[in-house]
């Protein structure tokens, strides 16, 4: 049996806003295995792309991480931090919640790497491509002698940013060493980039679209990462450079044995690559499983709606079926302490408005949601009425409707 390498319990990420607090991520609990792909899927603003970034602790202010533990698995480095960090340490697990940022930054590009959503403003545009994928190299090769020692990657001597800002303004030094260089064209290589010797001395301005997604591959495995956070790899890529940049993860993965938590809002990227995935609503997972469970047997009505947008290839003359109305504003002012999607659900009864917990669906092992259709059947006799939730917002508005037809101020 697989063990998880990654473990989140109840995880809250909040944004602090002029306008209220934005609840980003609720309670959100999640394990991935080692050497898997999981996916997480939802519509624009769920919360996916916070959950990656809080897992790295790149969330930044007015933002942070309120509550919770992000548990990573391993062994060597739990033993090196256990005395310094006892209350962080948990067997084999580091809480990177627990640790100070100045121990989470040296895991970033070695422990976890992460590709986002626009390389074009991910990389520096006054740095060759071949410069930036070295460095990532470099930093990797200087904590060789220990990879999983936090000492060997933090150790001033060995590296410091003075020897960084050395190596970029005094003649005849260089932080980046030719074996480093040489190995980022060797990664531009692997990702298929033709004419990595030459392409290594371009800038990003010169890379096409699907050229520059490849280079942030490359940048992110030079640090031969344990776990590869990819949000939304594939957003404006065409069909074809899309197709590419899936296989490439695929074969990357299986050739070494990397878990990918991978973002997307798209359902076809989802089934071409993960082993499970997690349905993300409003900040919460509401539904998880294997792909089949997911796909072939949906339990939640977001699910089902998600799926039932997906066009028939089968049929030229079938319908969409949209979801009905918004994702939610996530405002802590504006959330009611009760099932978030039931104002859109074409199911939802009384029971809805109470908070679900979440169940396995038909006593399966690993196969769950965040709905109480899991245990019992859609009563119509129960269900709320279609305008309900336009009445409850008129009532919050401090409005009511007057004998002519109209709304008028209470």
């Amino acid at each position: 049996m697989t063990e998880p390498i990654l473990r989140l319990s109840d995880l809250c990420t909040r944004f602090f806003t002029k306008t209220g607090q934005v609840n980003a991520v609720e309670s959100l609990s999640l394990e991935v295995d080692a050497g898997e792909v999981f996916g997480i899927v939802g519509e624009s603003g769920s919360g996916k792309s916070v959950t990656a970034r809080s897992i790295i602790r790149l969330i930044e202010s007015p933002g942070r991480i309120t509550a919770g533990t992000i548990e990573f698995r391993d062994a060597e480095l739990a033993a090196s931090l256990a005395e310094e960090y006892p209350d962080a340490v948990n067997g084999e697990f580091v809480d990177l919640v627990a640790l100070p940022e100045s121990v989470v930054r040296t895991l970033r590009g070695t422990s976890f790497s992460m590709i986002f959503q626009d390389p074009e403003s991910s990389f520096n545009p006054t740095l060759t491509v071949g410069e930036q994928i070295a460095e990532a190299v470099e930093v990797q090769r200087r904590a060789s002698a220990n990879p999983r020692s936090v000492k060997a990657r933090t150790d001033a001597s060995a590296y410091s940013l003075r020897s960084y800002v050395s190596g970029a303004v005094l003649p005849g030094r260089s932080y980046v060493s030719s074996e480093s260089k040489a190995e980022a064209v060797e990664l531009l290589q692997q990702v298929g980039i033709p004419d990595p010797e030459e392409r290594v001395d371009e800038y990003p301005h010169e890379y096409s679209g699907g050229m520059l997604q490849r280079a942030m591959i490359a940048q992110a495995l030079a640090g031969e990462p344990d776990v590869l956070i990819a949000d939304e790899p594939t957003t404006a890529l065409d069909v074809t450079i899309q197709a590419q940049v899936l296989d490439l993860l695929g074969e990357l993965q299986e050739e070494t044995g990397m878990t990918i938590l991978l973002i997307t809002h798209n359902l076809g990227v989802i089934a071409r690559m993960c082993d499970r995935v997690g349905v993300m609503y409003a900040g919460e997972i509401v539904e998880r499983g294997t792909l089949e469970d997911v796909f072939d047997r949906p339990a939640h009505p977001y699910t089902e709606g998600l799926l039932g947008s997906i066009p028939d290839l089968d049929s030229a003359r079938g319908r969409l079926q949209p979801i009905a109305g918004n994702v939610p504003s996530l405002l802590d002012h504006e959330m009611d302490e009760r099932c978030y999607f039931a104002d859109r659900c074409p199911k939802a009864m009384e029971r809805c408005l109470e908070k679900p917990s979440e169940y396995d669906v038909d006593g399966t092992d690993g196969h769950r949601t965040r709905c109480y259709l899991a245990v019992e059947s859609f009563d119509q006799d129960r269900a709320l009425p279609e305008e309900y939730f336009e009445r409850a917002g008129a009532v919050e508005q401090g409005t009511t409707e007057t004998g002519s037809g109209r709304e008028e101020p209470r």
